[in-house]
């Protein structure tokens, strides 16, 4: 190995150990905030407060790498949301829950799931934080790094059901999805989800 090679090897070896390091700082950060969340949790009896309660501990217990953990709060919240159709936070819990289980289908190598979950993310009717801030893009980004741009832009019409068109970007991203390359999506990728950094 020369000298190059050698500056080159130890640059790589730095980035991706200043990359672990802040994953795990997230990591570690995500699982103290679950354990206050599920604290919190064990004293709340009212319907309304537990729903409120799971719709955060489903996108921190993913962050903080508690995978099982993370798709019963997600099933959880689909179960509760009926119930619920008429407060403000129904269509939060749905588009959250639905995108916790697509990103854990998709770690697991289940493209088909995670595509699916991504469209049901938007198939709700919004809500006061997603028609001004618009939806969450994490999942979608991950699904565009595979090539999977059909979905991608499937989901974005249908959150311009939603997204007031005052401030979304939906238009300009889907542009851009259609040229073949990446949106940067800036808070989106953390908006609603909990837990999570922005990079």
């Amino acid at each position: 190995m020369n000298r190059r090679q050698f500056l080159l090897s130890a640059c790589l070896l730095l980035v991706l150990g200043h990359s672990i390091s802040g994953q795990q700082e997230q990591q570690s950060r995500a699982a103290a905030k679950l354990a206050k969340h599920e604290d919190s949790l064990k004293t709340t009896t009212g319907q309304k407060e537990r729903f409120y309660l799971t719709t955060p501990l489903a996108t921190t217990a993913l962050a903080a790498g508690e995978t099982a953990k993370a798709t019963s709060y997600s099933q959880s919240l689909l179960e509760q949301a009926p119930l619920m159709q008429g407060d403000w936070n129904y269509g939060n819990a749905i588009h959250v829950a639905n995108l916790v289980l697509g990103e854990i289908a998709l770690n697991a190598g289940d493209v088909a799931s995670a595509k699916t979950q991504l469209l049901a993310a938007a198939n709700m009717p919004g809500s006061p934080q997603l028609n001004s801030f618009g939806p969450n893009m994490r999942l979608a980004n991950l699904l565009l790094a595979k090539g999977e741009r059909d979905v991608v832009v499937q989901y974005f019409d249908l959150c311009a059901r939603f997204w007031d068109r005052q401030f979304s970007k939906l238009e300009a991203w889907k542009a851009i999805v259609l040229k073949g390359d990446v949106p940067r999506f800036g808070a989106n990728l953390v908006y609603m989800f909990d837990g999570f950094d922005v990079h």
